[in-house]
């Protein structure tokens, strides 16, 4: 009988109130439902920028995972660790967790992007089998890292199964955007959008770890200022997932600037709540977002941007059709269930 134990290497804590380690939680606690014993060995602070204390760490603890057993390792890290995955590979059966190449974070100069791509790579190469979170994803590891498409399965994220939200209950539109406040999310793009948009009634809420990039933090937080809507955003840092729940039952509108974006599991939630969308044509939002659910507009095309949002505030009917085609997209949203049968297939077939 194949023995069903399997390690997960994180970095960093695993409760973490981010997209990617939200969905090691829920595919994790879904394994162990389906009679997996899962380890879960954390692999210290600092990814994907480690120093050499961190790297020995992260070193020690890879190691220390049971002999000849598959190791799940979060991109974050594994892309980071192309000398410490080739001695792991000696012990373990290597799976990369792969949401999205490290070099394509918005923001990175050509050296570092280049740099991130060379250790990818190298690191990939030496995994039994990669898990991405989209099939875009799985095209940029096969066209840019030499990744055998044979190699690579996607595990969609799974998606709550909630009741539809309930909005703010007045005539002001509530926004909500979701995600950590880094360069790729395209937060900046948001405000100044808004901006231009202060005779429509808007509240905006931008809820993610603001410690991820405090230089990006730091530039929201003065284009706020500097266009006199302190009022009127509110930037809540990370939050719990009762917290998380409440702000998508109040909202009215869901925006997505990215420039980048795998799958984004926040725009999922946000049509799994029924809420009108807004994001940008990247990764799986074109397969997400329906021509009836929500707008899609160019990454960085601020003025395309601001028409949708003016859009949307400003006709109450839009946000009633694109709630009502969100709710009947919501219905063919994978769960998580079904991100754990991925997972056990690419299991099993390593072990075995």
């Amino acid at each position: 009988m194949v023995a069903r134990r399997v390690t997960f290497a994180i970095p960093g804590d695993l409760e973490t109130p981010t997209g990617g380690y939200g969905y090691a939680r829920h595919v994790i606690a879904c394994l162990r439902k389906r009679e997996w014993h899962v380890d879960v060995i954390d692999l210290g602070n600092g990814f994907p920028h480690p120093d050499a204390g961190q790297r020995a760490l992260a070193r020690e603890r890879l190691l220390s995972a049971p002999n000849d057993t598959p190791v799940v390792v979060d991109g974050l890290a594994f892309g980071a660790l192309p000398a410490e995955a080739r001695e792991a590979s000696s012990r373990h059966r290597l799976i990369a967790l792969v949401h999205h190449p490290l070099a394509l974070e918005t923001g990175l100069p050509a050296a570092a992007a280049q740099a991130f791509r060379v250790s990818e790579m190298q690191a990939l190469a030496l995994t039994e089998h990669v898990i991405v979170t989209d099939h875009s994803t799985a095209a940029t590891l096969t066209a840019d890292y030499g990744v055998a498409r044979a190699r690579i399965t996607v595990a969609l994220p799974g998606a709550p199964r909630v009741a539809s939200a309930q909005g703010s209950g007045t005539g002001t539109v509530c926004i909500l955007a979701v995600g950590a406040v880094v360069p790729r999310k395209g937060y900046e793009l948001l405000v100044a959008a808004l901006a231009g948009l202060q005779d429509l009634a808007w509240q905006l809420t931008i809820a993610g770890d603001r410690t991820r990039s405090r230089a990006s933090a730091a530039a929201i937080d003065a284009l706020v200022d500097r266009a006199g809507l302190a009022q009127r955003i509110s930037c809540t840092g990370a939050v719990s997932a009762a917290r998380l729940d409440a702000l998508y039952r109040g909202a009215d509108l869901f925006a997505q600037p990215s420039w980048f974006e795998g799958y984004g599991m926040a725009l999922a939630d946000a049509i799994a709540y029924g809420l009108p969308v807004i994001a940008t044509q990247t990764g799986a939002a074109t397969k997400l977002v329906s021509a009836q659910a929500g707008l899609l507009v160019a990454p960085g095309d601020a003025t395309a941007l601001a028409a949708a949002l003016r859009a949307l505030i400003s006709d109450p009917d839009l946000r009633a059709r694109c709630r009502t085609a969100a709710r009947i997209a919501a219905a063919n949203l994978p769960s998580w269930d079904d991100t754990a049968r991925a997972f056990e297939h690419v299991l099993t077939r390593v072990v075995a």
